[in-house]
């Protein structure tokens, strides 16, 4: 058993400092297969993207309550000391019922465009969520002396950049969004993007190994 590094430091708030070792890796098991990863060393990816953030003048951060995103939005908030506030509107979408559940065992393509997960959000229902949601980040942003930090999800970011703001000429919506990567998207209409998907502040990182052909 173990802890994330989000709740650890939930607790050491508390006063309480849990005993153990830190996490060297991580391996998933379901009977049939087994994959393992080991991290790489050094600070870890929002410390890294924090890092990155604080040459930039972070005025604001928004985040979503999921704890991966706050795990990030307290590592920027302390690299540029931006107050933070929590949009629920900004989780990942909800699949209701078949969230914890593998792939393997849903048996279906859940990112199907006509799919309606049991319990959970349609593609427009979240798509019309993530478009209320970024109607007001867009008031929030020009109200603003300096610049906005959004801390949220991959389907959130595709969503955005698919339908709400201006993509260049050319240039795909990425198929995959890399962990803690770096969009910049322009605070007034049109949302020009001067900067999609980048991963640069994690440069020569030891790149976890591949999993093995048919793992889940």
């Amino acid at each position: 058993e173990g802890l994330m590094p989000h709740a650890v430091r939930q607790l050491e708030l508390l006063g309480a400092t849990p005993a153990g070792k830190p996490f060297r890796g991580v391996r998933y098991l379901d009977g049939n297969h087994s994959v393992t990863a080991q991290f790489g060393s050094g600070p870890g990816l929002d410390a890294l993207l924090a890092a990155r953030l604080s040459k930039l003048d972070v005025a604001q951060i928004v985040a979503s309550d999921y704890a991966r995103a706050l795990d990030t939005a307290e590592q920027v908030r302390a690299a540029t000391n931006a107050p933070l506030e929590i949009w629920p509107e900004l989780r990942e979408r909800n699949f209701g019922e078949l969230r914890g559940r593998s792939y393997a065992e849903i048996g279906v393509d859940i990112f199907a465009p006509d799919f309606a997960p049991p319990g959970g959000e349609t593609w427009p229902e979240f798509h019309a969520r993530v478009a209320h949601a970024f109607e007001k980040l867009r008031n929030l942003a020009e109200s603003l002396a300096g610049d906005l930090a959004v801390i949220s999800h991959g389907l959130v970011c595709r969503s955005v950049v698919e339908r709400l703001v201006a993509r260049p000429e050319g240039v795909a919506v990425p198929e995959v969004w890399e962990n803690t990567s770096l969009t910049v998207i322009g605070a007034r209409p049109p949302h020009e993007i001067a900067l999609l998907n980048c991963s640069a502040h994690l440069a020569g990182l030891e790149a976890p190994p591949s999993a093995p052909s048919g793992a889940v």
